[in-house]
C-alpha cells in the first residue's frame, strides 16, 4: 500500500519529490596525493581504482541500488523499454566478407542477443548459419568476430570475446563443415589473421597480473606466426621491441603475398609502415622501413604492377593514393596516383583490379570506383545523403559490398560490380516506423572563435521552433573520427516523443581531414568543448529548445565531452549523461590501453604545461563544491578494459559530495559488460530505457506516449 501511495504523489508533485528520495551512498575518502611538478593533487577516492576488490565491489552494488531506486519510480520507464523493444525487433544485417566465391554475412532477426553469422555459396546460394554466437553462453555476453580467412578460402580465425572485453581467444573454424580445430590462441586483443601457407600472423600481449586482468597497463604487443594444429607455446616470435613496451604492432600481406607489411605505432595517432619481401626473405628477417616517425598514417593497401600503393596523409591532410616502387623506395620516385582533394578520401582498396574510394563530402559520403592508374572514374550511386560503409574485398573480387543508412532509415546492405557499374541491393529491413514522420537538415554554426561547424538536427517534420522541445545533443570530437549520419532504433523512440535530436561535427573529429582532427587535440582539446558549448547555444538561440529541456550525451571521449562541458558550463544543459567517459586526464595512461591515447591529449607526465592543460579540464578534477551541475547520469561496466570505469567511479563520487543542486547525480554500472561492442541486445534495451527516462523526466516531460 506505502508503494502505491508513493507511486501516485509522484505523479502529482513530479520531479522534486522523486529527487527526495535519494539517499546518496556516502563513499569513503582515504587520504591519497600525487605530485606532478611540483603541484599537489588529492585523490581521495583513488581506493575506487582496485576494480577487483571486495570494498569497490560493495561500492559498486550499492551506487547501483541508489540508482535502480531512483529509476525504478519514473512511472513511464516500462513504457518507454516496450518501445524499445518494438523498435528494436527489426531484421537487420551487418558486415560482409568473401572467402573465395562463398559469402559471409551476420544477421540479426530482431531481438536475438548478439548477430548470428551465415554463408551462402555466391548470391543466389542457399544460405547456412556458420556460428550463432547465441548458443556460446545462455547470456548472450559472448561476442564473436571474424578475423581472416585463409588463402585457400579453407580456414577462418575468429574472435571470441566475454562479457564485453577487448580481450579475445582466437579460435580456427573450417569453412568446410563449420567446426572449430583445436587450436586456440590466448591474450589477444585488436588483431586480425594475417593468413600465409599453413598459419597466420597475429599480435597479443604478455599475460597481466592475475587480478589486474581488467585494469593493469597492457604491454609488449608482438607478433607471431601460428601453424595450424601447434599450441600456442610454439608459435614463432616475428616481432617485438623491448625498448618500447607499450607500441602497438600489426601486420598485413599484400593480395598477391609478396609483401608482409608492419605498423608500428606509439598510440592512437600515427604509425611507421615497414615491409619485408616474402619471395626473398624467409619469417626471421628483419623488416625494411617505408615511413618512420608517428607524425602520419600510411597503410598500403595493394602491389600491382611493381607498385606499392599507399593510403597516406603524409604531405596531404585530406589523404591521397601514391605508387612506391618497393624495389627502390625512394620518395623521390613516388608517383601520385590519387591526388589530394578538397573533400577527405576516407577509405581506398582494391577490387577487381580497380581502386575503390570512399570520400567524405560535408559528412555525406560518396564512392567512386578508378581504374588502377587513377583514371577513368565513375559514381557509385547511392540511396541518397547518408554514410556507406565499405566491406574489404581483394584485388580479384569484382563484387563490393556496402551498407548504407541515415539518422531515420537503417542500413541496407548493397554489392556493387566493377565489370557491369551495376550496384543492386543485397539485403534491407523491415522497418516498424515511418521514416517519412521525421527529417533531418546540416545547419552550420559558429564556435566561439569563429570557427563554422557543422551539425545534423532530426525532429518530427512540422516541429515548432518556439524554445518548448526537449532536446538531446550528441558528440564525440575526437581521435580523427567522424560522426556520419548513422541510424538508431533507440533514437525513434525519441523522435516519437517530440525530442529533437541533434549531432555536432566537432573539431578533433575526421569530418575535414587531419586539420580538422588535429585543431582539437593536444593543446588545442579546448576547441572541441567550445564547439559543443557553441552547439548547445546555436540550438537555444534557434528555438529549438532551452537549457531547462536540453540534454548532453557522449560515450568514451565523447564521454569526456560531456564531462568537460558540465563542469565549464553547469548552466547551460539541465541533463548530462557521460558515458564510459576518460573523466580523470592526470591518470588515464595508467590503465590498460590508455597509454595509447597520449599522442591524442598528452600525458600529465610528460612537461608542466602539459599537465596544467590537461589539470584545468579534467571533469574529476574541476568539480567544484556547492556548484549545482545539470541532472547526471554516469553510466560504465565492470569489464570495460579500454576506458576503466574507474574514471566513472571517481567522477560520480565526487560529483555526488560535491553537487549543490536539487537535481540528481547517480552512476548506473552494467555488470558482465564493456565499453560497449558486443553488448547483448537484453542489456541495451535495460540501458536505453534507463537512459532515456532519466532524460525525458528530468527536463519535464510527464507521460509518454
Amino acid at each position: 500500500m506505502l508503494r502505491g501511495i508513493l507511486f501516485h504523489l509522484l505523479i502529482f508533485t513530479g520531479i522534486s519529490a522523486l529527487q527526495a528520495q535519494i539517499v546518496y551512498p556516502v563513499t569513503e575518502k582515504i587520504n591519497h596525493t600525487d605530485t606532478y611538478f611540483g603541484t599537489i593533487v588529492e585523490d581521495p577516492y583513488q581506493w575506487l581504482e582496485d576494480d577487483s576488490s571486495a570494498a569497490t565491489g560493495a561500492w559498486v552494488d550499492v551506487q547501483n541500488l541508489t540508482t535502480a531506486n531512483y529509476l525504478d519510480q519514473i512511472p513511464y520507464r516500462a513504457a518507454i523499454k516496450a518501445r524499445l523493444t518494438e523498435l528494436a525487433n527489426y531484421p537487420r544485417a551487418g558486415g560482409v566478407f568473401r572467402a573465395g566465391s562463398s559469402i559471409i554475412y551476420s544477421r540479426n532477426d530482431g531481438l536475438q542477443n548478439q548477430a548470428v553469422w551465415y554463408i551462402k555459396e555466391g548470391l543466389d546460394g542457399e544460405e547456412y548459419v556458420l556460428l550463432d554466437p547465441n548458443e556460446l553462453d545462455n547470456k548472450g555476453t559472448t561476442a564473436i568476430t571474424f578475423s581472416g580467412t585463409s588463402r585457400d578460402n579453407q580456414y577462418v580465425a575468429v574472435r571470441i570475446s566475454k562479457a564485453g572485453s577487448d580481450w579475445s581467444t582466437m579460435k580456427i573454424m573450417d569453412l568446410r563443415n563449420r567446426t572449430f580445430l583445436e587450436d586456440e590462441l590466448e591474450w589477444v586483443k585488436f588483431s586480425n589473421a594475417t593468413w600465409l601457407l599453413n598459419g597466420f600472423f597475429y599480435s597479443r600481449y604478455t599475460k597481466p597480473a592475475e587480478g589486474r586482468e581488467f585494469s593493469a597497463a597492457n604491454e609488449y604487443q608482438s607478433i607471431y606466426y601460428h601453424s595450424l594444429g601447434t599450441p600456442q607455446e610454439s608459435d614463432l616470435l616475428i616481432y617485438t621491441d623491448s625498448t618500447q613496451p607499450r607500441h602497438y604492432h600489426s601486420v598485413s600481406l599484400t593480395d598477391d603475398s609478396r609483401y608482409l607489411i608492419m605498423y608500428k605505432s606509439a598510440g592512437t595517432d600515427g604509425y611507421e609502415t615497414y615491409y619485408r619481401d616474402m619471395q626473398s626473405d624467409d619469417l626471421e628477417t628483419m623488416f625494411t622501413p617505408l615511413f618512420t616517425g608517428f607524425s602520419n598514417k600510411s597503410s598500403v593497401i595493394g602491389h600491382h604492377n611493381g607498385l606499392l600503393y599507399v593510403y597516406t596523409n603524409l604531405d596531404a591532410p585530406n589523404y591521397r593514393v601514391i605508387g612506391i616502387n618497393a624495389a627502390d623506395p625512394n620518395p623521390n620516385q613516388w608517383i601520385d596516383i590519387i591526388p589530394e582533394e578538397e573533400s577527405v578520401l576516407q577509405l581506398a582498396s582494391f577490387a577487381g583490379g580497380n581502386l575503390v574510394l570512399s570520400y567524405l563530402e560535408n559528412v555525406s559520403s560518396k564512392i567512386y570506383i578508378t581504374d588502377a592508374d587513377g583514371e577513368n572514374r565513375r559514381e557509385v550511386e547511392l540511396p541518397g545523403i547518408g554514410a556507406a560503409s565499405i566491406s574489404h574485398a581483394q584485388m580479384d573480387d569484382s563484387l563490393i559490398f556496402y551498407s548504407f543508412n541515415s539518422f531515420t532509415e537503417p542500413g541496407a546492405l548493397w554489392y556493387f560490380n566493377t565489370r557491369s557499374s551495376e550496384s543492386k541491393k543485397f539485403f534491407s529491413s523491415e522497418l516498424t516506423f515511418n521514416p517519412d514522420d521525421f527529417e533531418t537538415r546540416q545547419v552550420w554554426y559558429k564556435s566561439k572563435d569563429g570557427t563554422s561547424i557543422p551539425m545534423f538536427i532530426t525532429h518530427k517534420k512540422g516541429l515548432l521552433l518556439d524554445g518548448s522541445n526537449p532536446a538531446y545533443l550528441y558528440g564525440y570530437g575526437g581521435f580523427n573520427i567522424s560522426e556520419v549520419p548513422k541510424f538508431s532504433a533507440f533514437s525513434i523512440a525519441l523522435l516519437e516523443q517530440g525530442v529533437v535530436m541533434a549531432t555536432a561535427n566537432l573539431r578533433g573529429g575526421g569530418e575535414f581531414g587531419e586539420a580538422w582532427h588535429k585543431a582539437g587535440m593536444l593543446m588545442q582539446k579546448q576547441n572541441v568543448f567550445d564547439d559543443f558549448i557553441s552547439a548547445a547555444e546555436y540550438l537555444i538561440d534557434a528555438g529549438y529548445t532551452t537549457s531547462e529541456r536540453l540534454a548532453i550525451a557522449g560515450r568514451s571521449n565523447g564521454g569526456l565531452l560531456v564531462g568537460a562541458c558540465m563542469t565549464q558550463r553547469p548552466d547551460l544543459f539541465k541533463v548530462a549523461l557521460p558515458g564510459v567517459g576518460v573523466l580523470d586526464m592526470l591518470k588515464y595512461q595508467d590503465f590498460t590501453v590508455g597509454w595509447g591515447w597520449v599522442p591524442e591529449y598528452g600525458s600529465s607526465t610528460q612537461s608542466k604545461e602539459m599537465f596544467e592543460y590537461l589539470y584545468n579540464y579534467s571533469p574529476y578534477h574541476q568539480l567544484k563544491k556547492g556548484v549545482a551541475y545539470p541532472a547526471t547520469m554516469v553510466t560504465t561496466a565492470d569489464h570495460d578494459d579500454r576506458v576503466v570505469p574507474a574514471h566513472s567511479f571517481k567522477f560520480a563520487a565526487r560529483l555526488q559530495e560535491y553537487h549543490g543542486g536539487n537535481l540528481p547525480v547517480l552512476i548506473r554500472i552494467d555488470k558482465q559488460a564493456g565499453h560497449g561492442a558486443g553488448k547483448p541486445i537484453s542489456k541495451l534495451l535495460d540501458e536505453v530505457a534507463d537512459l532515456w527516462s532519466f532524460f525525458l523526466w528530468n527536463v519535464g516531460v510527464k507521460a509518454y506516449h
